[in-house]
């Protein structure tokens, strides 16, 4: 029986798993939007509001222990400067998981993991003329 057991495995030893998470959160500051597998967005997803939570705070120990967390220190850096402050008037609920169907070599369930905000926006499509060149 289960009883009280929390979070997935994902198939990886502990710290296999933690440096997936912290990498997989970096990430997600980094670019606000990542790809991956369902399972997966939905382990990251409370360490990156807790990371967000420790931004809104600025202070020197929030920033300590989001270094903690997160793996470069540019990121940290964003985190508090930009995505942070962002959040100011939010009280949790800053990521959002769009599921995108299964993953065409395995079948895996793809979904994107992105911050509340940065939604996407369309390119728009340059067209190219290209030029019939008649035939000899």
């Amino acid at each position: 029986m289960r009883h009280r057991y929390s979070g997935r495995k994902l198939g990886r030893t502990t710290a296999h798993r933690e440096m997936l998470l912290r990498n997989l959160a970096t990430s997600l500051v980094e670019k606000e939007r990542v790809r991956t597998t369902v399972a997966k967005a939905k382990e990251v997803r409370p360490v990156v509001e807790k990371a967000i939570t420790l931004g809104k705070a600025g202070t020197l120990a929030a920033r300590r222990r989001a270094l903690a967390v997160l793996v470069k220190e540019d990121a940290v850096t964003r985190l508090f400067d930009t995505v942070a402050p962002r959040f100011a008037e939010r009280n949790g609920g800053y990521t959002r998981i769009v599921k995108l169907g299964p993953r065409k070599g395995d079948g895996a369930e793809m979904a994107v993991i992105e911050l509340v905000g940065s939604e996407f926006k369309a390119k728009a499509k340059k067209k190219k003329d290209k030029e019939k060149k008649p035939a000899k």
